[in-house]
């Protein structure tokens, strides 16, 4: 069967997918799906960084605010919306755009992964977590390390959540939490993925500047209309970063130059794991986005997809 074609854009956070991606669609006449896992939640636009409706400049995003705050999403959940929405866009004659930094949501989509469907154990999840106030969430990710080191190098300490899904998964079957399907490497879509990226300090000057513009843009009062809404500071969401240290700052736990600076802390680190997961896909086509006008970089990707497109 012949595979349909897909257009990826990735890269880490701040190195200017949004723009490059809407010119792309608006080029391409198709829509852009969303992989970043946080732009799923309404409400949460400063500190995710999501477009606004006159910067998306008429162009469709799919799988942005399709969920309230209070609700979680995994990767199993962008894996069969995101195929849903690929085979419509095919379907209606258009090639479509997938664009984000969440590395493990796109080369789980790209290659297929099928996730197990282990039960829960409430009383194993428990004693996880007692272990945890004891001896620190770093003991905890040392015993995933000792399991599935493959799924412990790709979690935070401070993603606990996953973390002891990891561990109870393994608990109860002894298996992995993910596995690929395409053992012999073959990618799922006949796929062009494009990664942006720029000069290590470049990058980090710009997450420092965005985390700097996203308190001006109001970063307190959207938090604090969460908090008043009712989401609870042990939100899915609530955990991602931007988020947790707002919402400290607003609780009287940190000031706001603390929580500033621990953002834009957490943000440079997130963006080395992005590269992590990117290492990890050799089947990307990489761009340097350094020193280039958004024209030029346009007229150079979209010159290459257009290649790719006139491809049987």
């Amino acid at each position: 069967m012949k595979k349909g074609k897909l257009v990826v854009l990735l890269g880490p956070t701040a190195v200017g997918k949004t723009r490059l991606s809407i010119a792309l669609a608006t080029k391409l006449a198709t829509d852009i799906i969303s992989g970043d896992s946080m732009l799923v939640y309404r409400g949460m636009d400063i500190g995710t960084a999501k477009p606004t409706l006159r910067e998306r400049e008429g162009v469709r995003h799919r799988l942005i605010d399709i969920l309230e705050p209070t609700e979680n999403f995994s990767v199993t959940d962008f894996q069969q919306q995101a195929s849903a929405a690929i085979a419509e866009i095919q379907a209606a004659g258009h090639v479509p755009i997938l664009a984000g930094g969440t590395g493990l949501y796109v080369k789980s989509l790209v290659e297929g992964y099928e996730f197990n469907a282990a039960p829960g154990d409430d009383a194993y999840r428990t004693q996880l977590e007692a272990l945890a106030a004891e001896k620190g969430r770093g003991f905890i990710h040392a015993m995933l390390e000792q399991v599935d080191p493959e799924t412990a190098a790709r979690l935070h300490v401070n993603d606990f959540r996953r973390v002891i899904r990891a561990l109870e998964v393994h608990h109860l079957g002894g298996e992995r939490l993910s596995t690929k399907k395409a053992a012999d490497g073959k990618l799922v879509y006949d796929v062009y993925i494009v990664g942006l990226r720029r000069e290590r300090a470049q990058l980090y000057e710009r997450i420092n500047r965005r985390v700097e513009q996203m308190f001006s843009a109001g970063l307190l009062d959207e938090v604090g209309r969460l908090l008043a809404a009712g989401i609870p500071r042990s939100a899915q969401a609530m955990q991602g970063i931007g988020y947790k240290e707002t919402a400290a700052c607003l609780c009287g736990e940190i000031s706001r130059q603390e929580a500033v600076e621990q953002i834009q802390k957490a943000t440079r680190h997130f963006a080395k794991r992005q590269f992590t997961w990117y290492r990890k896909m050799p089947y990307i086509h990489w761009y340097d986005a350094d020193n280039k006008t958004d024209g030029a970089l346009l007229a150079e990707v979209y010159a290459d997809i257009a290649g790719y497109l006139s491809k049987e």
